[in-house]
């Protein structure tokens, strides 16, 4: 707030470029992987790849500045891509549960009540623990389940407690998530 008269008499033109910035196809990180090969290889992710993510995500499933995200994964884990930049893309929360939080249903229940939590991102595993602590969204409530199959009674759990559910899919080499689908109803088998 200090700073708000500076910032607003700035001026609204693009910087110039500077040979340190990075370009679209430069690494913006390596991530290790066995893939389904179970050899471990880097694969090299390029800033353009993690901006069409951001990007596309924010349209779809969609997340704005009311959103407050909390963030269960290890920063090994690619999908932490997500948690962590994609609230700060579009000027919302991230709440970064600590890994005591992140793998106790109750802890995770108090801290998605406490911060009013409007998305999380997990594994099958991390929502079953969730629900079994006895959560329940009282807000309008974005579930996204990925990095590993996500079972038809999970899904049909998490749509009987009213969340928006998106089921997610991708290997390490696509940059995250390749295809998000947004699960309605499981009766027909599609999820």
């Amino acid at each position: 707030d200090a700073d708000a008269g500076s910032i607003a008499s700035a001026p609204e033109t693009c910087l110039p470029v500077d040979a340190n910035v990075a370009l679209p196809e430069d690494p913006a990180y390596v991530i290790y992987t066995s893939g389904s090969t179970g050899k471990p290889k880097g694969v090299v992710v390029p800033h353009r790849a993690v901006v069409n993510l951001l990007t596309s995500m924010a349209r779809e499933p969609g997340l704005d500045a009311d959103d407050v995200l909390v963030a269960v994964t290890t920063l090994s884990f690619d999908i932490a891509v997500l948690e962590l930049y994609l609230p700060l893309t579009v000027g919302g929360t991230v709440v970064i549960a600590s890994r005591d939080e992140a793998t106790d249903g109750q802890a995770l229940k108090g801290l998605l009540e406490q911060h009013r939590a409007t998305v999380m991102q997990a594994t099958p595993v991390t929502w079953r623990l969730l629900l079994e602590a006895g959560w329940n969204s009282n807000t309008l409530f974005k579930a996204f389940v990925g990095g590993e199959a996500l079972p038809k009674d999970l899904a049909d759990e998490l749509l009987a407690r009213g969340v928006e559910l998106w089921n997610m899919y991708g290997p390490t080499e696509t940059t995250v998530w390749s295809t998000c689908m947004r699960v309605i109803d499981t009766s027909d088998g599609i999820m």
